[in-house]
């Protein structure tokens, strides 16, 4: 669905950014509003749009062997790197981009970035401080698959999810959490159970409770 951009809206979202950057995004942006579930890249296609989150939540995950592996959540006010990359090089996208949570999004017209590169450097910089986070994130990721027991690594994925949400109580389904760790639901069932004996969870008909 195709949202009619308010300026005021837009002004009051972009104030994280340079101003010169918060006017030629208002100009030459698309804004619509996409509901969960839905997929706004994915792998192999050519980047028509980069995404700049101002409301909800993205994740983006690669896709492995028939696995997904979660690599990051894109939030408000955040954007896309791998996108950013995959246009910078003229090469077809090697992430899945999905909404996680209704969001609101502002659509860069790929075909402007290089030009948008030449007269406004802060975008660069803009960037750069992303790829620098995301380069963190996707080394802890590594480091919980490499080093980290299952148990361990599921309890973190919780934990940062309710950091991320702010809820203790998660609306997840043990599908989910296996699609983002990479693992099978029958194993992902076992192992929260074996959480909620140790009391680090609650499993719950509406999802799970960290405790």
């Amino acid at each position: 669905m195709k949202e009619q951009p308010s300026k005021d809206y837009l002004l009051r979202k972009l104030r994280f950014l340079p101003l010169p950057l918060q006017e030629v995004f208002i100009l030459n942006g698309q804004l619509k509003r996409f509901p969960a579930g839905t997929t706004l890249l994915r792998e192999g296609q050519y980047v028509s749009a980069i995404p700049l989150v101002l409301e909800g939540r993205l994740k983006v995950y690669a896709e492995v062997e028939a696995k997904r592996l979660l690599l990051y959540y894109i939030r408000p006010e955040e954007s896309c790197v791998m996108s950013f990359s995959a246009v910078l090089e003229d090469r077809p996208s090697s992430i899945v981009a999905e909404v996680e949570e209704d969001a609101m999004v502002l659509l860069l017209p790929s075909g402007q970035i290089h030009e948008w590169l030449r007269h406004y450097p802060m975008l660069n910089q803009l960037f750069f401080r992303q790829y620098q986070r995301r380069y963190t994130e996707l080394l802890q990721n590594i480091e919980q698959v490499l080093f980290h027991r299952l148990p361990d690594r599921l309890l973190a994925y919780l934990k940062d999810r309710k950091r991320l949400t702010g809820h203790a109580k998660l609306a997840l389904t043990h599908r989910q959490i296996a699609e983002d760790l990479g693992s099978a639901r029958e194993v992902i069932t076992r192992t929260l159970k074996k959480l909620e004996a140790e009391g680090s969870v609650r499993l719950l008909e509406e999802g799970i409770e960290i405790l």
